[in-house]
């Protein structure tokens, strides 16, 4: 049944889990989800100043797009000398940054993530930052701007040194000896897709990391909320995380939205394996057939044999006709001679396509499943 993004943000309070995963392709709403949820459960009143409300008063810490917000480039137009990373900051981010002194163990991670010679400078009341590349030698490239994605990894190390901190406090059971109050009534961590441009070493590196800061949390009163696009992201966290609750987040023409429970193996194979198969399906509908839908195809034949269980992807194909229809598809998707390269196939080749996605989607029980679970 379709909802509106507030009711599913309430579907996320109601459900009360411990931990709670979404995957939604990108476009679907996961950022104006986290967005419904915040003020779910902390709305903002008419009288509250975002940047002196105690951080005591909070409920929900949240990573999304609108953290980033909170940092902006002064980019010295003028001059065009000294970029600046400005930080708008807030409760959480003075707590890091002024009171707890994070800006080490920050720039530890965001070199971690990035480079070790691309070094953070903080200012001295924590406004801004400024970044240089050190070379190992008496040569520093000084002010550089960093690129867009060095900037939400620089972000996200903030926020990773502050659930540190945040999970630290809270695992003591007694409030009374914490050595702050600031984290008391904090009920919620939401993050969204706190993987951008990251290679995949370091997304799955992310990912462990980020389930083992979760499951080092302690304290029965705090749930987590992670949403991503990223399938590798999704499954490496859906292997790490015990006892957490899976979605699909889904979008409809209409505007409207649904939140569906994923269980058991689904989670394994739901989210890529989906939009390869209506990647090649709009293909073939819109008669525009190339030839690296033959390399979707294998792809996909590939992940849904590793999923089933078959040593061989070719295993999948019509029984008379393995032999030849797997060097055709191999042929195809990695062919690396010039004269081969031309994107437009052959109408044979095209009716391969549908008819191998077809006998796919006909014959295993798997794709038969997925279908009812879109519904």
């Amino acid at each position: 049944m379709s909802k509106t993004l507030t009711e599913i943000a309430q579907q996320l309070r109601d459900a009360n889990k411990k931990v709670q995963l979404i995957y939604a392709f990108n476009g679907t709403g996961k950022t104006r989800l986290s967005r419904e949820f915040k003020e779910l459960i902390s709305p903002k009143t008419d009288t509250e100043d975002a940047l002196q409300s105690a951080l005591a008063q909070k409920k929900i810490l949240y990573y999304s797009a609108f953290t980033e917000d909170l940092f902006y480039w002064d980019n010295d137009l003028q001059l065009d000398a000294e970029p600046k990373l400005k930080i708008h900051t807030n409760a959480f981010t003075r707590w890091v940054l002024e009171e707890q002194g994070q800006d080490q163990n920050i720039t530890a991670i965001f070199q971690h993530y990035t480079n070790e010679k691309l070094t953070p400078h903080f200012s001295s009341d924590f406004s801004a930052v400024s970044f240089s590349f050190e070379r190992g030698n008496i040569e520093q490239e000084s002010n550089i701007k960093i690129s867009k994605g060095e900037e939400s990894n620089f972000i996200w190390s903030v926020f990773h040194s502050l659930i540190e901190q945040m999970i630290s406090e809270l695992n003591i059971a007694e409030a009374s000896e914490r050595s702050t109050d600031a984290f008391n009534n904090l009920e919620y961590v939401f993050i969204d897709d706190p993987v951008s441009s990251l290679d995949e070493n370091h997304l799955i590196e992310l990912a462990v990391n980020l389930a083992s800061l979760i499951k080092s949390s302690q304290s029965p009163d705090l749930r987590f909320i992670v949403t991503t696009h990223s399938p590798l992201f999704y499954n490496v966290l859906f292997n790490e995380l015990n006892g957490k609750t899976c979605y699909l987040l889904e979008r409809f023409e209409d505007g409207t939205f649904a939140l569906t429970e994923k269980h058991g193996d689904s989670n394994k194979s739901f989210s890529y394996h989906l939009h390869l198969k209506q990647t090649i399906e709009q293909a073939i509908a819109e008669n525009k057939v190339e030839k690296y839908h033959f390399t979707l195809l294998r792809n996909l034949y590939e992940k849904t044999a590793s999923f089933l269980g078959y040593p061989k992807w070719a295993e999948l194909l019509p029984d008379d006709k393995q032999l030849y229809l797997s060097r055709i598809i191999n042929f195809t998707s990695h062919s690396t001679l010039s004269n081969e390269t031309v994107a437009e196939p052959t109408p044979a080749e095209k009716a391969m396509v549908k008819l191998l996605l077809d006998h796919l989607k006909s014959n295993y029980g798997f794709w038969q499943g997925e279908a009812n679970n879109a519904q």
